[in-house]
């Protein structure tokens, strides 16, 4: 057998959104044997496999169908198509395995856990082998990686998919700081959410959430935003931005939250109701017109994506009563937009409703 030399590439190839090259160049060897259809002597000699995605992110929404694009080609070109696999998986987060997406070997296919049933190979173009995603959920959004195999030539790129969706904060209703990290997941699921990653709550920093209560982040860390610095933030010495405790123990350290809800696919609504609902009375309302009393993810959603415009505080799900503001005005809380909050009453205080009703 003849040697096979590797040359190191740059590692300036690997940045994101450029093609990305697993660093070898192969001068003969093992590819230069025959291995079935398309693959003769020599084939590989000074030839480079190149995969390319990409630069920018996509955005979608939760229910939503997406393509994560995708395509190979080999520099210089080849006379003959080849037979290659091709594998999508989702990068690791928190250090958390990374999730295997879909293999395609030939005609055979086989996705993987929550994917099964959602995704399938497009390749409606030669060199073409993107990946369509059907029915988006919230944990899809990440980054995903396309890898094309080649023999013993693998190369990859990534595509970031991101979820069109709005960050709010979230506080147990025994008070300020009561949730670990797996209560603070558990509370961000049941408001039909889950828990924001430094880059979402960047972003919404950016558009100006301003909040002085510390909350977990997806990857375990406790941060907070703050765009107008003052005494009981961290001073005003500091510039505005978003400050971080760092790294908290999951179980033993206790906080709030801030939640990651994605545009809606229902409808969000105030209930014209003649009398004000205890909290019974307003879920038993929601039911008896068809719909289901909202979660303050949901709430969230309508105000951030529908515009929702409300100055009646109702119940939620949790207990919580809120009331979603777009166009402030007089007797309808602070000067900027929001959801207000009356905290968690009693079961028996008398306030409305805001139902949910999925389209």
């Amino acid at each position: 057998m003849s040697l096979l030399f590797l040359v190191l590439l740059s590692p300036f190839s690997c940045v994101l959104g450029l093609p990305f090259y697993n660093g070898f160049y192969y001068s003969n060897g093992l590819h230069g044997r025959t291995l079935g259809n398309s693959y003769g002597e020599g084939l590989f000699n000074g030839v480079k496999l190149v995969v390319e995605t990409t630069e920018e992110s996509l955005f979608s929404h939760q229910g939503a169908s997406v393509t994560l694009p995708c395509h190979y080609h080999y520099e210089p070109a080849l006379a003959s198509p080849r037979h290659v696999r091709v594998k999508w998986w989702k990068l690791s987060k928190n250090g958390a395995p990374e999730q295997d997406v879909l293999v395609v070997i030939g005609q055979r296919h086989h996705s993987f856990g929550d994917y099964q049933g959602r995704v399938q190979l497009r390749q409606d173009k030669q060199q073409e082998v993107s990946l369509e995603l059907r029915d988006l959920r919230l944990e899809d959004s990440g980054r995903y990686r396309c890898e094309v195999i080649d023999g013993l030539e693998d190369e990859s790129g990534l595509v970031e998919l991101e979820l069109r969706g709005v960050v709010f904060p979230y506080q147990s209703r025994e008070g300020r700081y009561q949730l670990n990290f797996h209560e603070a997941q558990q509370a961000c699921q049941e408001q039909d959410a889950v828990v924001a990653t430094f880059e979402q709550l960047f972003r919404a920093w950016e558009e100006g959430l301003d909040w002085c209560n510390a909350g977990w982040l997806q990857d375990a860390s406790v941060q907070y935003p703050i765009a107008l610095p003052r005494q009981p933030c961290g001073g005003l010495g500091l510039a505005p931005g978003v400050r971080s405790y760092g790294q908290r123990h999951h179980r033993l350290h206790r906080y709030d939250v801030f939640c990651f809800a994605a545009a809606l696919k229902g409808q969000v609504y105030y209930l014209e109701n003649p009398e004000k609902l205890t909290l019974l009375e307003a879920r038993e309302a929601c039911q008896e017109d068809g719909a289901q009393i909202s979660t303050v993810g949901q709430l969230f959603a309508a105000w951030k994506f529908r515009g929702l415009d409300r100055c009646d505080a109702g119940w939620l799900a949790d207990g919580s009563a809120r009331y979603p503001i777009v166009h402030p005005r007089l007797n309808c809380g602070p000067p900027e937009p929001g959801v207000r909050t009356f905290g968690f009453p009693d079961p028996h205080t008398r306030y409305g409703v805001y139902c949910y009703v999925q389209h």
